[in-house]
């Protein structure tokens, strides 16, 4: 997506450990209309799989899959990094490990929520080494779920989680796609 890479060349960051820093636009301080132009963009790829649930894990992700839901008219689903009072009964869980933060979080969603019946878009800003996905994938699988497809805002493709999921014949579609990056330098996969 144009729009995306262009904004990454203009306001990203590129930080030590191959952190790339959108937090300008995309996942602390919002463009909107970027983020409208991000959820048509998902809907427009994947409205033939007929999605009825768009999940995606807390927090940064929460905004972009929020926009799917609009354009698409399903409702999202996010899975919470810790059980919380507001958070009863039963639940699916997984562990995941936190590129960005080093770290690993139990994240859950409530059994009400995630359905055998449910056709489930993925959705989340990064993809760097997969550990998130794999962890929304393992949920659905819980559930019985039917995963249509992943959509995901900034790949690093570099990495070759990305590859390594579409080898394993999962639809995944990227609105930027970074192939490498340096603090002088950006290349996006074309």
């Amino acid at each position: 997506m144009k729009q995306m890479e262009d904004k990454i060349l203009k306001e990203g960051v590129v930080l030590p450990g191959d952190i790339l820093k959108v937090g300008s636009f995309l996942n602390q301080n919002i463009d909107t209309q970027l983020l409208n132009q991000m959820g048509q963009e998902i809907a427009r790829l994947f409205e033939a799989e007929n999605p009825t649930k768009i999940l995606t894990i807390e927090a940064s992700g929460i905004a972009i899959a929020a926009a799917a839901g609009l354009a698409m008219g399903v409702p999202v689903l996010f899975a919470k990094k810790h059980i919380t009072s507001n958070v009863d009964g039963d639940v699916y869980s997984t562990v995941v490990h936190s590129f960005t933060h080093n770290a690993d979080y139990n994240v859950v969603v409530s059994k009400d929520y995630l359905r055998a019946e449910d056709r489930v878009l993925l959705v989340d800003d990064f993809l760097a080494n997969g550990k998130a996905l794999e962890g929304l994938m393992d949920l659905c699988d819980q559930a019985g779920a039917t995963l249509v497809g992943v959509a995901i805002a900034i790949e690093k493709c570099f990495t070759g989680a990305g590859d390594k999921f579409r080898a394993q014949g999962v639809r995944l579609e990227s609105l930027a796609a970074i192939e490498s990056m340096s603090e002088n330098e950006i290349v996006f996969r074309s």
